[in-house]
């Protein structure tokens, strides 16, 4: 399924070449035998098909669309360790980088800076577990023993040294601005099974949001309705959602509808004007909100066991300022598995805020960050996998774990850092479609550069579109000249021996 939308001129004596229009063109020009042929080579194409999809893109832009094909997942749950997670001190155990700490070595630290640095072993014990055999460390003590569940991914690259354009680009696939994001690509391939709640939500750390702001859950060049909705996980669910003093539901329902007739008219001179066909589905959709947004995310509704489970009741620790503990991020684990029991079909968590040990940012001391961070997502991600399982929801939900990029071999400072590295880093998946139990790809020895299966984020990308039930060369929206895609002009491949 291509949803490539055609262009529109102003002046119909005037044809617009888009990778729509120009089959539109050869289609009008076909006649006789010639055209008949046309037709069976335009339909194997999937013209007729796309043309429909556009056109349903335009009108209801959030209608329930099925995949390209069948596929046990129906919705993915992104966990986003924001500043980038240390591989080596995680999940990609390296024993020579243990035995050589201390010495000298020459890396690439920042783009093209190649000069020495001492190396840095992990202080981290390392220990292989499940049936699979797969290496953690005992900074996650809890999900180690979920290691049969997952996928690991330890050869990864991508482009930039810099936070704010890595992390655009493991979200949208370009290191720019202005590209929609994975999860307005999924919400726009595969619409909304349920019109009171949002497609696409994002829930932010307390400590802050990311440094690229919301251009990671952006829509980009597609239509508006395809973006993320933030969600808070304590107090209003999203802020100016309540109506005015004195407003009945009946009001709000009236002025609604009003709203929504005006802009309806007003659209029917302005055909494709996505903004305006947004605005007609928000005020609905924050209509509905009033009701389903609290409900969803009213926690009293679950068992005790279950908030235990995800650590919800913890105290904030004491032996750490920046320490947050389990509560917040357990918090929206627990509500992520709601709104995909609902129907959302792209949840993404950012996990860190603010900037340096706020977040996974680990200059000033890595062991420091790991005894922050590592508590606070370790019993949550462990509950949200089980819980997942136990709801019979984990083999219909594809989770993903990671952050912009990893870090360096070498020390950084007096104090224990390392440095940002995009050259060799890990993500995990478990879930729909994801064969457990596997570990995929190595770094250097010393855990620095992706060496052995090493894939580009963009080909993780085109992995998450498979297990989605899309075709990452298929999935496209005309713009700029061009049927645009996630996985951009360079190719990309799937990533199969991580498929079940």
């Amino acid at each position: 399924m291509s949803l490539a939308q055609p262009m529109h001129s102003n002046n119909p004596s005037k044809m617009s070449f888009c990778a729509g229009s120009r089959r539109e063109f050869l289609w009008q020009l076909g006649a006789g035998f010639g055209g008949l042929a046309l037709t069976g080579l335009l339909d194997a194409d999937g013209f007729f098909g796309s043309r429909a999809a556009a056109a349903s893109v335009l009108t209801e832009p959030l209608a329930p669309r099925p995949p390209q094909r069948p596929t046990p997942a129906k919705a993915c749950i992104f966990l986003f360790m924001y500043g980038g997670p240390s591989q080596m001190d995680l999940f990609d155990y390296k024993p020579e980088l243990n035995r050589r700490h201390g010495q000298t070595a020459n890396l690439e630290q920042r783009r093209r800076d190649v000069k020495p640095g001492t190396l840095l072993g992990s202080k981290r014990t390392f220990r292989q577990y499940g049936q699979s055999g797969q290496w953690c460390s005992d900074a996650l003590p809890l999900l180690a023993t979920q290691m049969d569940k997952l996928a690991v991914v330890k050869a990864l690259y991508s482009d930039s040294f810099a936070h704010g354009s890595a992390m655009i680009q493991m979200n949208s696939g370009r290191v720019l601005q202005g590209w929609p994001s994975l999860g307005s690509w999924l919400t726009y391939g595969l619409g909304s099974v349920n019109r009171n709640l949002p497609g696409y939500v994002v829930m932010l750390d307390p400590r802050g949001g990311p440094i690229s702001g919301s251009t990671n859950w952006s829509s980009g060049f597609m239509p508006a309705a395809y973006q993320g909705t933030v969600f808070r996980a304590a107090g209003n669910p999203i802020l100016n959602l309540d109506s005015a003093a004195g407003h009945t539901r009946g009001m709000q329902r009236d002025m609604v509808d009003t709203l929504n007739q005006f802009n309806a008219e007003h659209l029917t001179s302005r055909p494709g004007f996505s903004e305006l066909q947004a605005r007609i589905a928000s005020y609905e959709l924050a209509f509905e909100l009033q009701r389903s947004a609290p409900e969803a995310l009213d926690l009293s509704q679950e068992s005790p066991e279950t908030l235990e489970m995800y650590g919800i009741h913890q105290p904030k620790p004491q032996d750490h300022p920046l320490a947050l503990g389990p509560a917040p991020f357990g918090r929206q684990c627990l509500i992520a598995r709601r709104l995909v029991e609902r129907g959302v079909r792209f949840v993404q968590i950012y996990h860190g805020g603010g900037h340096q040990q706020q977040n996974w940012d680990a200059h000033f001391g890595v062991e420091e960050n790991l005894k922050i961070h590592c508590p606070e997502i370790d019993r949550p991600i462990t509950a949200l996998l089980c819980d997942l399982e136990r709801q019979g929801l984990l083999d219909s939900t594809v989770v993903v774990w990671g952050g912009e990029f990893g870090r360096q071999a070498v020390s950084q400072g007096d104090q224990g850092g390392r440095d940002h590295n995009p050259k060799g880093f890990t993500y995990w998946l478990a879930g729909g479609g994801v064969k457990g139990g596997t570990s995929y790809g190595e770094t250097d020895e010393l855990g620095h550069e992706a060496a052995i299966d090493r894939h580009h984020i963009r080909d993780l990308h085109a992995t998450l579109l498979h297990l989605m039930g899309f075709d990452h060369h298929k999935l496209s929206y005309f713009h700029g000249g061009l049927d645009q895609k996630l996985t951009g002009v360079l190719d990309a491949e799937v990533i199969r021996r991580i498929l079940a």
